[in-house]
């Protein structure tokens, strides 16, 4: 079966107004600058709506969205629950000047959700609360190190950066200790040189990084790594701001079969309202209280709304279960297709956070050529980074979407 090929008059058109008028004219990862879009010309640059796992680009031209708007579309845009739910808590407030108590109902249901969680602090994006567990470990131990994995993505505060970055500072990011995921004994050795000086150690469930297969903790690696920060009175910081719910609604730590001191959520928790959170120990609870952290709409009422239907409907849903089974099959389906056509399709991760690879040429530029011809056919992909699976993905979209996949092996093979 061939499809269509999509065209983008209209995008680029828009482009051309916004780069008059926005730094780089799309910012961020999604922008046509930062390299991800390879080739320009195959990529949509903005949208028109959006409704379930689907999205309408400028042209109109409809895209089974793998995307899921970098993950926040858990549920399916525009999820009627989760709107409602929003709907009916703005017509009684959502900015005002002291906080709707239904602050206290998320946060009761995140503790009642999250193994690790004994309270939440809510802010906006996913950056505001690893940085505040940053702040509160070097609050709680009087300590400035941190540890960092090697390939992490933490956000882009200042102490998220690298030295060589535009406008980053040596003092910013010096206290940042470096070490590779899975090698416990590098772990233990830069723990031992830096005794009574770390802080915390940060770390997303298992390594789902862009560029790079994703892969998981080896056997029993978390419960050394736990040991080894209560054995020196470390702050152990999961970062679970992407992959957080998807494997486990108890959260990752729990998935890993630990418990985090502080954990930080994001992208699933409100089905793309804007609400983050910050759920840590009862003995860190009084050390947040004592730090100077807040923002101009962290207390919205509309977003936690939000969340506590988001929350529910995922609990009713066994989304955790849903997602693998999805993503499994969407998967197996891209890989027997890439066999047929010639090709080695490497998936790694999670299947509700997969990550995919052709590896049949190290540049990565059949790769990017692989996903062009996706996208040009009605999939959205990204060449370097993990992708998302969502409630609102139906059997016949995984059908079509491994039917495109073929054809777009099928295009690839023939122009080799």
């Amino acid at each position: 079966m061939s499809f269509p090929i999509n065209k983008y008059p209209k995008s680029q058109e828009l482009f051309k107004r916004a780069f008059q008028v926005i730094p780089s004219g799309i910012y961020g990862h999604q922008g046509p600058t930062e390299g991800c879009y390879i080739p320009n010309d195959a990529f949509p640059l903005f949208s028109s709506r959006a409704k379930g796992a689907h999205f309408w680009d400028a042209d109109g031209n409809d895209y089974i969205d793998y995307m899921c708007a970098y993950g926040p579309n858990v549920l399916g845009y525009g999820d009627p629950d989760v709107d409602a739910a929003a709907l009916e808590q703005l017509k009684k407030e959502d900015c005002a000047t002291i906080p709707s108590s239904i602050l206290i109902d998320f946060a009761e249901l995140l503790v009642d959700t999250v193994a690790s969680a004994d309270w939440a602090f809510f802010a906006k994006n996913g950056n505001d609360v690893t940085t505040l567990a940053i702040i509160t470990a070097r609050a709680a131990t009087r300590r400035k190190k941190i540890v960092l994995f090697n390939g992490y993505y933490h956000g882009i505060s200042p102490w998220t950066q690298k030295i060589d970055y535009p406008g980053i500072l040596e003092e910013e990011v010096c206290n940042n200790l470096y070490v590779n995921f899975n090698d416990y004994p590098a772990l233990e050795k830069l723990f031992s040189e830096n005794k009574g000086e770390i802080a915390a150690i940060i770390g997303q469930p298992y390594m789902h990084g862009n560029f790079i297969d994703n892969f998981y903790p080896d056997e029993g690696y978390w419960k050394k790594v736990r040991k080894l920060c209560d054995d020196n009175n470390v702050v152990l910081i999961i970062d679970d701001v992407r992959a957080g719910f998807r494997m486990d609604l108890a959260g990752s730590d729990h998935y890993f079969g630990i418990k985090a001191d502080l954990i930080c959520f994001c992208k699933a928790l409100a089905n793309g309202y804007n609400v983050s959170a910050l759920c840590g120990r009862e003995s860190l609870k009084d050390v947040v209280s004592s730090i100077t952290y807040t923002g101009s709409y962290w207390m919205s009422a509309v977003p936690f709304a939000a969340g506590i239907a988001c929350i529910n409907k995922m609990k009713r849903l066994d989304t955790p279960r849903l997602f693998e089974k999805l993503g499994r099959e969407l998967t197996e389906g891209f890989a027997a297709a890439a066999k047929t056509n010639g090709f080695n399709l490497v998936v790694s991760g999670h299947p509700s956070l997969f990550y995919l690879r052709l590896a049949d040429d190290d540049s990565l530029m059949l790769h990017q050529r692989w996903i062009a011809e996706c996208v040009k056919r009605g999939i959205f992909l990204t060449s370097h980074h993990n992708h998302f699976i969502n409630a609102a993905l139906t059997e016949e979209d995984i059908k079509k979407s491994i039917e495109i996949a073929e054809d777009a092996f099928h295009a690839l093979r023939k122009s080799l």
